[in-house]
């Protein structure tokens, strides 16, 4: 009998080390990142805060011979792949490892207006149109959704919304072609526009066709190429990623600031300075990690960043660091303590845990506010990313994305 109690004893035993191997494994998995940068030349180490030992595959050392600096993040740079072990036996995952050149780029910090074209008329709401006899009607419900981009109308091209109405208008109350994208896929949906007691003909939607706000440019280039936000110019309405056709940086001024508070985040309010003169550059691209475009513009008002080293997510220490912002017209430092590192790229633009511990921006914003989004994060001299967010029920905390990340782009 106790023979068979212990063999069950070292049953259980044994499930239970494979339960907890299993989801130590998964854990760690999670907690390592699936890419990394390391400089040409470098001592390769690897820290990452989990208890994994790290060797090269096959491939690294033909990598490392055949070291060829052609700049940063370019497809022909060599890579090769380390596998990372669980107390040195069990594999929980390999890395790609790309060697690049060393990089530094200018930290901005500067909030400047930002305006843009939506590619298409964007749908940002459905509503009912009151026809001449009073009757309420809804003519695009179930045909035209919240998030479409009209861009024709009977085959006609329209690019505004002004177009949009008066396309409408002219073809009366017959049936409607609307040409449209949904999803990145073009469809075409018949209309029955309605006529209200103005003698005007409504679809009975709420449309926008530009955007405008403010933002912080994170870094920027000797070739003048930059980066802002860290994060996707989305509408406010429909919350998705704005598609944009075009778009324009200028100045902006500061005039107030909203402090944020538990449950309300706060906001920078400003005025954007539109006109050739207070042109700064263009907006050529909208992506999950960004805008990006060219400083082309009248730059003796932008305030000039510190040229700074670019540093890569595994020498991101927990601890001090400092975000650059010049909201209060001066660009100055403040700091700030990175309280943790989310390798795992699951949300790209929350990388970096933070918390505001700098009394001065504390007492004038209550801490991160909607604005301050790309603000540079700098640690050691090096920028390493850049504010994305705040948490909306403590305002003196936020995130931030690897800088490497924006530098993809």
């Amino acid at each position: 009998m106790m023979v068979r109690n212990m063999k069950f004893f070292k049953f259980l035993t044994n499930i239970g080390f494979c339960m907890v191997l299993f989801f130590a494994v998964e854990t760690f998995h999670e907690a390592l990142p699936d890419h990394i940068y390391v400089e040409m030349g470098d001592t390769l180490s690897y820290d990452f805060r989990v208890p994994v030992t790290v060797t090269m595959k096959e491939n690294a050392k033909e990598a490392l011979v055949n070291q060829n600096p052609k700049g940063m993040r370019k497809d022909s740079e060599p890579s090769y792949y380390v596998t990372c072990k669980l107390f040195g036996i069990f594999p929980v995952k390999d890395i790609e490892v790309t060697l690049v050149e060393e990089e530094a780029v200018f930290a901005g910090g500067t909030q400047v207006g930002i305006y843009a074209k939506t590619k298409g008329i964007l749908v940002i709401g459905m509503g009912e149109v009151q026809n001449a006899d009073g009757t309420e009607i809804s003519p695009a419900k179930n045909l035209i959704k919240k998030g479409d981009y009209i861009v024709s109308v009977n085959g006609t091209p329209v690019k505004e919304k002004e177009e949009l109405a008066e396309a409408i208008n002219e073809n009366g109350g017959k049936t409607e072609i609307i040409g449209l994208f949904r999803n990145e896929e073009f469809i075409e949906v018949a209309v029955n526009p309605v006529q209200t007691k103005e003698d005007k003909y409504m679809l009975g939607i709420w449309v926008r066709d530009d955007m405008a706000g403010i933002g912080t440019i994170t870094f920027y280039r000797n070739d003048q190429s930059y980066g802002a936000l860290g994060h996707p110019v989305n509408d406010g309405d429909t919350g998705e990623m704005l598609k944009l056709k075009e778009g324009s940086l200028y100045m902006t001024s500061i005039i107030g600031v909203k402090r944020g508070e538990s449950g309300n985040p706060g906001e920078l309010s400003g005025i954007i300075h539109y006109g050739k003169e207070n042109y700064i550059g263009t907006i050529e691209k909208n992506t999950e990690i960004g805008i990006y475009g060219i400083l082309d513009g009248n730059l003796s008002k932008l305030k000039q960043g510190t040229f700074c080293k670019v540093g890569h997510k595994q020498d991101i220490k927990i601890g001090e660091a400092s975000i650059l912002s010049a909201y209060s017209g001066e660009l100055k430092e403040y700091q700030v303590e990175i309280e943790s590192l989310n390798y795992s790229g699951t949300e790209v633009n929350k990388g970096i845990l933070l918390k505001v511990t700098d009394k001065e921006l504390l007492d004038e914003t209550g801490g991160i506010v909607q604005g301050m989004s790309g603000s540079p994060i700098l640690q050691d001299g090096e920028i390493i990313g850049a504010v994305t967010h705040v948490l909306v029920n403590d305002p003196t905390r936020g995130y931030g994305i690897f800088i490497e990340n924006m530098l993809e782009y």
